[in-house]
């Protein structure tokens, strides 16, 4: 998006002229000192040079960011006007909701509806909705489509009005790839051109893997979906200049070394190093050394190391990519030239200045996976079977017990019939060092025993590793070797398969390889984030039967980027990410109890051991088959009507207009109530008297464990509404996919199965998981549904506050995860320590976010949560001041109080603005009627 009238102080408006066309651009070289900057912050100068108005962005902004100091700490804000926003449809639904619902909400208030309309291109990819119900077979994808548009009809009748009643919003139907992937293949230009104007291409997006596309130059990051609604209708991003990390990459991968090691051995440095709010960038002479595909990877793991953006220059790899996947050499010429004249290309021989430094030989990198719940924890391939044993403990009390095969049929009091691969045998391995509860289990066409390790779910899936040819031809060449060898996958193990576009499918068929995968179980079971995501599906009825009787810890194996407690699958405990090779290798052995380098993983025909180094594709095979199969026509191809859809996109009955006509009956898509009452002007904010405390949580409390997502469980306040409104339990679907529907969602918002609240401690020993608190309108507090109370809450005008711990809101950018906690009632969060989108989604909702006085948290306070809480000193906002801190006074059943100063996380103007107006949606609605 450009200004429409540029101020333009420093002359720096000029002419670019890139073979017989000409553009107009803003050169940096009018502004001294811009020439010394990072690659990242040469691209926000160019943006604050380019919509400079005097008022919001002034030429004082633009020389705070020419004279950017390194060392300092951030302490200049900006107004960062993205390009464009990305989306997908479960963060993306909730947007187009919101603005269909201002529609209504300014002709409430006199205005035209027509007004409301993104003024910056929107994106957005149905990715989010395919959920793996069928695998291992060959209809897996037919069967798993038909039931996602089944589900999902109302969602895309939504989304279908939405591209035809609002200008610059366009919708990739489902089915087409995930969203990262179709981002940085086809939407994404690098340098963007629009009426004559040359400028970077940037962007925000609902997913915080919006990063990824940092590995094409392009600087973008994951916002709230309050956040980007706001950005499409023309508000900028308000940021202080931030921290900049360089990452001085050096060396050579070493063969059998993968990026997903790469990344992973990346996160772990990061998350040890620090680099929450910063900006991390790669450079040195070892960027040449890293393919694009593998540079895609580093930045869409950028959430994980808790950097805003993890971003790569311009240089010739990124030229390459874009010719490859079918850009026009127009516009390679123009990223070239423009890249060149503003000193974005990048050059191995200068060393911007950094703030931080980190570095990396490439060739110290080797063989890792993550787990078993955080993608930070890195563990080598080579110690994965003693880090197993060792965590194992904290999910089990089973004492150790040998297992060996016949014996433990002979155990479990059944005959059993052994498998042409062996399968009881290698599931009832000894078990000496680690806890181990051996279980039958008997389904229709095989018998098998299972133990806790046993790899349940081997997914290939998420837009961390799909995008990459590399791993993902290579774990079809594993598949390929492996069947050869005449190894199987266990029959326990749900394998899927789940490229990131249509040209995965087509270079493994040109490859030859997708008869292994399926060899293997890998069928294809969507274009889609599914496991990443917790659209994992179900396991099968008998398996899920056994682990939940025996109280099995069940494992999962996943090429993804997050792992996450209870986010992959109910059923499973431990959830590890690795390579796709790793995936197909996991799903092989069957088990986490496993050491690839000493154990075999089965034997040949000619009764051979087969160990994973003999089917381990070689960098020159993994090469030549990139060589062979992929070409730039498959991305032409693939992309040619990427807006059309397939015939089922196409039959979806429309609605027409340009206000929406809700149904009163969807369980959907509803009108929320952001808007209802609003006045004109923002009524004075208060100070926060008389607030119980809705929960009291631990540290590393994430988006996930607060926003509803994954499977609807029957029984629950969100069932419960479904029940009620004539849904069968076999149609609830998932969270994320009835987002559109705050009655649905508020009834999941802390209501994940793994989430503690330590409030229960008080009345059930032990404490605890899932959606429940202390309802203190009723005697005695007792326990209750979070919904059901906040409900009792709300009704006796008692405002909430939620306590946390450190890195409070980690995770996935999840609007919701804020949305909801507003929607209960809830006032304010003080937490130890925030993470950056959940505590900016918080403002934008009108929560106010709040901190411990430095090194104290509840626990130090002595605060149980049985508190009664007044917070004083809000009220300064009123006279335009940010207060640095507000006054607690928590007081006790017994009359005694605990009072501290909690530090006010208001961190910009423009999000006090924000708050002032109850949050973002109405404060731009506002400003919308003031404009007319």
């Amino acid at each position: 998006m450009t200004s429409t009238e540029s101020v333009n102080s420093f002359g720096a408006r000029d002419t670019l002229a890139v073979g017989d066309d000409e553009y107009q651009i803003y050169r940096l070289a009018a502004v001294p000192g811009t020439e010394k900057l990072p690659y990242s912050l040469k691209v926000l100068a160019e943006n604050l040079l380019r919509n400079e108005d005097g008022a919001n962005i002034t030429k004082a902004h633009i020389e705070a960011i020419a004279n950017w100091d390194p060392s300092a700490e951030p302490n200049t804000e900006i107004q960062y006007t993205p390009a464009r926003v990305i989306m997908q449809d479960f963060t993306g639904v909730p947007c187009i909701v919101d603005l269909a619902t201002m529609r209504e909400a300014v002709a409430a208030l006199g205005g035209d509806p027509d007004q409301v309309n993104p003024l910056a291109p929107a994106d957005l990819v149905i990715d989010h909705s395919v959920i793996a119900e069928f695998a291992n077979t060959p209809q897996a994808y037919e069967a798993n489509v038909a039931l996602e548009y089944q589900r999902n009809t109302e969602r895309y009748q939504f989304l279908r009005w939405g591209q035809g009643a609002f200008s610059d919003f366009k919708v990739v139907p489902p089915g087409t790839g995930i969203v990262h992937q179709v981002n940085i293949e086809y939407l994404a230009h690098v340098v963007m051109s629009r009426n004559g104007l040359a400028y970077p291409d940037t962007c925000v997006g609902t997913d915080s893997h919006t990063t990824m596309v940092n590995g094409l130059g392009v600087l973008g990051w994951g916002v709230g979906g309050i956040e980007a609604e706001a950005a499409m209708l023309g508000q900028p991003v308000s940021m202080l200049i931030p921290r900049v990390v360089g990452f001085k990459l050096t060396g050579s991968i070493r063969p059998g070394v993968t990026a997903t090691d790469v990344v992973l051995t990346v996160t772990e440095i990061l998350r040890k190093h620090g680099v929450v709010g910063k900006f991390v960038e790669f450079y040195g002479k070892g960027v040449a050394e890293v393919p694009l595909a593998n540079r895609a990877t580093l930045g869409n793991m950028s959430p994980e190391f808790g950097s805003t953006a993890a971003i790569f220059p311009i240089d010739g790899e990124t030229i390459n990519y874009l010719r490859m996947t079918g850009r026009s050499e127009k516009q390679l010429a123009l990223v070239e030239a423009y890249a060149k004249a503003q000193g974005m290309w990048h050059d191995v021989d200068h060393e911007p200045a950094f703030s931080e430094y980190v570095e990396l030989d490439l060739g110290d990198v080797v063989p890792s996976i993550a787990g078993p719940k955080r993608p930070q924890d890195r563990i080598e391939l080579s110690d994965a079977k003693n880090a197993f044993r060792k965590d194992i403990h904290t999910y089990t009390e089973d004492a150790d017990a040998p297992a060996a095969g016949g014996n433990v049929a002979e155990a479990a009091g059944a005959k059993l019939d052994f498998a042409d691969d062996g399968s009881i045998e290698s599931a009832a391995r000894g078990a000496e060092g680690r806890p181990s509860k051996p279980t039958l289990v008997h389904t229709d066409s095989q018998d098998f025993i299972l133990d806790h390790g046993a790899v349940t779910i081997a997914a290939v899936t998420s837009c961390t590793n799909t995008s990459n040819p590399e791993v993902m031809l290579g774990a079809a060449l594993l598949a390929k070797k492996a069947v050869e060898r005449g190894l199987h996958a266990k029959p326990w193990v749900k394998t899927t398969m789940a490229p990131g576009s249509q040209v995965v499918t087509d270079y493994y068929e040109k490859a030859g390889l997708w008869p292994y995968l399926e060899k293997l179980g890998f069928y294809l079971v969507g274009y889609g984030c599914t496991t990443c995501i917790g659209n994992s599906g179900p396991l099968s009825p008998e398996i899920s039967a056994v682990i939940n009787e025996a109280d099995l810890t069940a494992t999962a194996v996943l090429s993804g980027n997050r792992n996450f407690e209870g986010r992959i699958n109910p059923d499973v405990k431990m959830n590890y990410l690795a390579s796709p090779p790793l995936v197909v290798a996991y799903a092989i052995a069957g088990t986490m109890d496993f050491d690839f380098e000493h154990e075999a993983l089965g034997v040949d025909s000619e009764g051979a051991e087969v160990f994973l180094a003999d089917i381990w594709p070689t960098q020159q095979e993994i090469a030549d088959t990139i060589g062979a199969s992929i070409s730039q026509e498959m991305f032409t191809k693939s992309y040619a009507d990427v807006f059309t859809g397939d015939e089922r996109w196409r039959a979806i009955e429309t609605p027409a207009g340009n206000v929406f006509d809700w149904n009163p009956e969807s369980t959907y898509v509803r009108k929320p109530p952001y808007f209802d009452g609003m006045p004109a002007e923002p009524a004075p904010v208060t100070d926060i008297a008389g607030a119980r405390v809705l929960a009291l949580l631990g540290d590393s409390v994430t988006t996930d464990h607060i926003s509803p997502a994954g499977a609807i469980k029957t029984g629950t306040p969100a069932a419960q509404y479904l029940d009620a409104h004539g849904v069968k339990v076999k149609d609830y679907n998932s969270f994320g996919s009835r987002r559109g529907n705050h009655e649905v969602m508020i009834r999941g918002t802390f209501a994940n199965i793994r989430l503690r609240n330590q409030l229960l401690d008080a009345i059930v020993d032990g404490g605890v998981s899932g959606g429940y608190t202390r309802d203190f309108t009723q005697d005695g507090g007792p326990q209750a549904f979070i919904y059901d109370a906040s409900e009792n809450y709300v009704k006796q005008d008692i405002p909430l506050v939620v306590l946390g711990g450190k890195e409070y809101g980690s995770g996935s950018s999840r609007d919701w995860a804020a949305k909801g906690t507003a929607l209960l009632g809830v006032k304010a969060v003080i937490a130890e320590s925030f993470e950056r989108i959940h505590r900016s989604n918080l403002i934008g909702m009108g929560v106010i976010p709040l901190q411990f006085p430095a090194g104290q948290s509840a626990a130090s306070l002595k605060l149980d949560g049985t508190e009664v809480y007044d917070l004083t000193g809000i009220t300064a906002l009123n006279d335009g001041v940010t207060p640095s801190t507000v006054h607690v006074t928590a007081t006790k059943a017994d009359g005694s109080t605990v009072e501290f100063d909690a530090v006010v996380r208001i961190d910009t103007p423009g999000e006090a603005d924000y708050y002032r107006n109850g949050g973002i949606l109405q404060y731009v609605l506002r400003n919308m009627l003031k404009a007319k």
